[in-house]
């Protein structure tokens, strides 16, 4: 593939827009009926393999997290899911869009991160029901588990 059609599928493949690579481990936390399939598959398709489920036993490059506002303590959700991911890696927070049952604020987002020890970056449409924020890890703090 040429570095121009890699740029083109950045643009329109929201998974590949997410930074998910060919080869990683994702993990998925708070599947349900109501998450997006099509960017479940689109997310299968970079990485060319299976989301692994909760109760996989090994460290993950990533972990996708699919979270509403009734699923409980976004801080402490976010604070279990680094526990399951490589030192450096990315959590791929799913939140209803404004307007949908469940829909998280922008400002509890950026706080349940903050306190979590994450760093946010800028939320991104990932879906008709669903944003997307990804949710970095920092590097030299983190110890292996």
């Amino acid at each position: 593939m040429s570095a121009t059609a890699d740029h083109a599928e950045e643009r329109t493949n929201p998974a590949a827009r997410l930074g998910f690579q060919p080869g990683q481990v994702v993990q998925e936390i708070g599947y349900d009926d109501d998450v997006d399939q099509e960017l479940r598959e689109a997310i299968e398709g970079v990485i060319e393999s299976d989301l692994v489920d909760e109760d996989y036993d090994d460290v993950a490059d990533a972990v996708v997290l699919w979270f509403r506002d009734d699923d409980g303590d976004l801080t402490d959700a976010l604070v279990d899911a680094t526990t399951y991911i490589e030192e450096g890696g990315a959590i791929l927070l799913f939140t209803p869009k404004t307007g949908r049952a469940g829909y998280v604020e922008p400002s509890d987002i950026s706080e349940a991160a903050t306190t979590a020890g994450l760093t946010a970056s800028k939320s991104v449409s990932v879906g008709k029901d669903w944003s997307g924020s990804r949710l970095a890890t920092p590097k030299a703090a983190k110890s292996k588990r």
